[in-house]
């Protein structure tokens, strides 16, 4: 949400009118901003923004202009370096033996 708070700010302005400078510092609740980013439609800035990094239809992607396909590739590659690092050895490790024996019982080999 941090990296994305300028999208948020501009948001905020073009839907709600609200300038988020003046209206955080001024004692806005976080439950009344939570219900108000919730709010916030697809066609602010923020919201085209989810809308290109949620996109997963082939057809829709191969159309992207360039600026999309940076948007949605930056987006990939954060969410796969932070799956990286909150995967810890013994979880692959974990998951690899699990293939192992799966595998080996589907061969006849596996222990009974």
């Amino acid at each position: 949400m941090i990296e994305d708070f300028d999208l948020i700010i501009s948001s905020f302005q073009s839907q709600y009118g609200i300038r988020l400078s003046r209206e955080l510092p001024a004692g806005m609740k976080w439950d009344e901003f939570r219900d108000l980013l919730i709010g916030l439609g697809p066609n602010t800035a923020l919201g085209r923004v989810v809308a290109i990094r949620a996109e997963d239809r082939k057809e829709y992607i191969e159309n992207f202009t360039s600026e999309q396909h940076r948007i949605r590739n930056e987006w990939k590659r954060k969410q796969a370096k932070h799956i990286a690092e909150t995967i810890s050895q013994e979880q692959i490790a974990n998951t690899m033996n699990m293939f192992k024996t799966i595998f080996l019982s589907m061969d006849g080999l596996g222990s009974d």
